[in-house]
Formats: C-alpha cells, sequence, structure tokens
C-alpha cells in the first residue's frame, strides 16, 4: 500500500515537474510583455523591481503602423471558412470511405495518406503560379482555398478513422426502415460524429490561425495582411522592442487558447478517430 501511495506521489511530483519546465518559456514571454524595458536588461527572471504594465499590449493591439486589430480580423476572415469547408467535405469523405465500396477506394486512400506528408515548402511555388493564374494573389478566397486543400486529407483520414470505430448496426436498422443514404448520414452519422468533427475543427482553425507560410506566399498588401504576418513588421530597424512582440503573441494566442477552452469537453472524446481499427 505505502509502495502505491510512494509511486503515485512520485509520478504526480514528475508530472509537475515535466509542466513547469515546459511552462517556463510562457512565463518568460509574459514577463516581458507586462514590465518596462528597463526591467528587463538584467533578466526577466529579476523581480527586484517590478512594475506591471500593459501599455505593450494596448500598443500591440492599436499599432499605429500594423495594428493587431485589423490583423485578428483579417485572420477570422481566413481562419473561420477555411474549417468549416474542409470539415463539411472532409467529413463526408471520411464517412464514405469507411462505409462504401468504389473502384480505386484503397489507391485513392493511400493517395490521401501520402499527401499528409507532403511539406509545404515543397509546392509553395506551384501555389503561387496556380494561384497568379487565377488571379487570386493577394485575396482572401486564394488563401482560403488553399487552406482548404491542405486540411482536406488528414481531416478525411481523422475521420474515416472515427466513423471506421462505429458499430454500423444502428444504420442498418435505418436502411431496413426505408431511410436514404443521405438521411442517415445527416440524421445519424453526423450526431454521433460530433466529437471527432469538434476535435478536427479545433485543430484545422488553429493550424489555419498560425499560419506563416502560405499567408506570406499569398498576402502583401498592407491592410490585408494577417495576425501573424504584423508581429514580424513591429520589430522595427533600430531598436527591438522585446515587450511590445511579447505582448502581440501573447495576444495572438488567445483565440487558439479560447476555441480550446470552449470545446475541451468534446476535445478529448473526438480524439479516438486517430486511432484505427
Amino acid at each position: 500500500m505505502n509502495r502505491k501511495i510512494y509511486g503515485k506521489i512520485a509520478y504526480n511530483t514528475f508530472a509537475w515537474l515535466i509542466g513547469l519546465i515546459w511552462i517556463i518559456p510562457f512565463i518568460g514571454l509574459l514577463m516581458t510583455a507586462v514590465r518596462p524595458m528597463d526591467e528587463l536588461l538584467h533578466g526577466w527572471w529579476n523581480l527586484k523591481v517590478l512594475h506591471l504594465t500593459f501599455r505593450n499590449f494596448i500598443n500591440a493591439w492599436h499599432n499605429p503602423n500594423v495594428p493587431l486589430s485589423q490583423g485578428t480580423m483579417n485572420s477570422l476572415i481566413v481562419a473561420i471558412p477555411a474549417t468549416v469547408i474542409p470539415i463539411l467535405i472532409a467529413t463526408m469523405a471520411g464517412y464514405g470511405f469507411s462505409r462504401y465500396r468504389f473502384p480505386a477506394k484503397k489507391s485513392l486512400f493511400i493517395l490521401i495518406v501520402l499527401m499528409l506528408a507532403l511539406p509545404q515548402q515543397m509546392i509553395a511555388v506551384p501555389i503561387f503560379k496556380i494561384m497568379n493564374k487565377l488571379g487570386l494573389i493577394d485575396n482572401y478566397l486564394g488563401l482560403i482555398i488553399v487552406h482548404t486543400a491542405w486540411g482536406l486529407p488528414w481531416i478525411t483520414f481523422f475521420m474515416r478513422n472515427f466513423f471506421t470505430t462505429l458499430p454500423p448496426s444502428v444504420e442498418e436498422a435505418a436502411r431496413i426502415d426505408g431511410a436514404s443514404d443521405t438521411r442517415i448520414f445527416f440524421s445519424i452519422a453526423l450526431p454521433i460524429a460530433t466529437p471527432a468533427i469538434v476535435s478536427a475543427a479545433a485543430l484545422q482553425f488553429t493550424w489555419v490561425w498560425s499560419d506563416f507560410f502560405l499567408a506570406l506566399i499569398l498576402m502583401y498588401s498592407p491592410n490585408k495582411l494577417l495576425a501573424t504576418q504584423r508581429i514580424p513588421l513591429m520589430r522595427g530597424v533600430y531598436f527591438v522592442n522585446w515587450g511590445l512582440l511579447s505582448a502581440a503573441a501573447i495576444l495572438l494566442m488567445i483565440v487558439p487558447i479560447l476555441v480550446y477552452t470552449l470545446l475541451q469537453k468534446y476535445y478529448v472524446k473526438g480524439m479516438i478517430g486517430w486511432s484505427s481499427k
């Protein structure tokens, strides 16, 4: 009995230690954001003189050159449709892969899995050329299309694995009662898959929100720049205000943190979609 208690104490102590080590960089970022620059010259961990201020957050949000407020709205314009559209398409595709037989099904699924390993840097030039020919450079629609195409393979894989874990008995009973495939999908399969859909949506939204590379390729107008593109522009030429940059980074993190906080009760349930029979 004592051995089990000591084991739990050791396990929890180790877990708290790992958590503390993991959160130290964020503590440094936060302390840099809420303290004047002259107090950081000897390190953010030096607390001999401590004056907390939110001026850096205000200056980042209302920056005269690249306001993060406008960048946040631009990021939402891209992130919301670039999350909803691939979720709708990939959920139907994943259901089809898990329930139906059709020609070249195995080959198509292998192709989807292979696309998961494709790095963005490899297709940067083709993406730019295609969007340029379509007249979608410096256009939110072009960026939404690219993020949608990039999210479809992994969400399809995710949802296919989730639907594979569900017994088809309820769907078969509904089919015997005369329900169509469309009715079965929207009335039975889709509500059951809510945890997986929410989990995939949280991940897709976070990845689109945090994207810098694709936005850097496709967006150029100063008033259209996304939030991630604006933070480097706050750096300055002759002076780097680390407090301002840290505050901007924290403001950028707030939105995905809120998303995970609101959806956390579905998120853990939905992660079963990563396991496959």
